[in-house]
């Protein structure tokens, strides 16, 4: 006889992979460290790293005046949980064996401060990120991903250098303002969020909005979502929630395949 047609499983009897809750400072500082570390692995892999340049912070769960950082000169793809620094707002090195690199501390300090929401914060030197941010321009709204951006990502247009000026790194800070992104004019990207993995998927994402505004233009003419809609993808898809289911499956590749980041 034929296997009867299944009964449908319950809903409430289906996984789905939410963010964690924490029961101490210590759980959820592992808990950042190691998706930090591989947040950095990932940026390793998908070209972000230039020389020493590029970065990610996180805010300490219980210093939170303090930020977990890579170390200066560290490649991505070596670094694990153990490897990080914990930076005071002075950029001094409060726990670590390494040195920081000061231009980091300069902006994502400044960035932190400013905003308070933000428990991360992602900079690096990614090729399509570098190449539009040369043009002065913002995202447009011509495919359906990109919309995450809309209305909230902002364009630092001014000429930056390597960021060692506090001046400077508030400039930054406040053209970030209350987005989640911010091209830095001739300089690439920077991304926050209220967690490692929304702020490196938003990094990520914006990336990879670049490269698809570039080419478009190659071949042609985009033709761009109107106002409305791209209003309503940004409400779906552009909080950190989202943002962070949107990661996990590149946290389980990584992690699954490179284990020893965690160490």
């Amino acid at each position: 006889m034929p296997r009867p047609t299944p009964e449908p499983i319950p809903t409430d009897q289906l996984h789905i992979t939410m963010p964690p809750q924490h029961t101490s400072p210590d759980d959820e500082r592992r808990y950042r460290k190691e998706r930090l570390a591989a947040a950095l692995r990932l940026f390793g892999r998908y070209g972000y790293e230039e020389g020493v340049s590029g970065h990610i912070t996180v805010r300490d769960p219980e210093l939170t005046d303090c930020f977990w950082v890579n170390p200066f000169g560290m490649p991505f793809g070596l670094l694990t949980a153990g490897d990080l620094i914990l930076v005071n707002q002075a950029g001094q090195v409060v726990e670590g064996r390494y040195h920081v690199n000061q231009a980091a501390f300069v902006i994502h300090s400044h960035v932190h401060r400013a905003r308070p929401d933000a428990v991360a914060v992602a900079h690096s030197r990614s090729v399509h990120s570098r190449a539009l941010s040369s043009l002065g321009e913002l995202l447009e709204p011509i495919n359906q991903e990109v919309c995450a951006f809309f209305e909230d990502h902002a364009l630092y247009d001014a000429p930056t250098g390597v960021v060692v000026d506090e001046d400077e790194g508030r400039r930054i800070a406040a053209a970030l303002g209350a987005h989640k992104g911010l091209i830095l004019r001739n300089r690439g990207l920077l991304t926050v969020g209220d967690s490692v993995d929304a702020a490196a998927w938003w990094f990520i994402s914006m990336e990879r909005a670049c490269r698809a505004q570039l080419a478009a233009k190659a071949a042609g003419k985009p033709v761009p979502i109107d106002d409305e809609n791209a209003t309503r993808l940004r409400e779906q898809l552009g909080n950190d929630l989202v943002a962070w289911i949107n990661y996990q499956p590149l946290y389980l590749q990584i992690t699954r395949a490179e284990p020893d980041l965690l160490n």
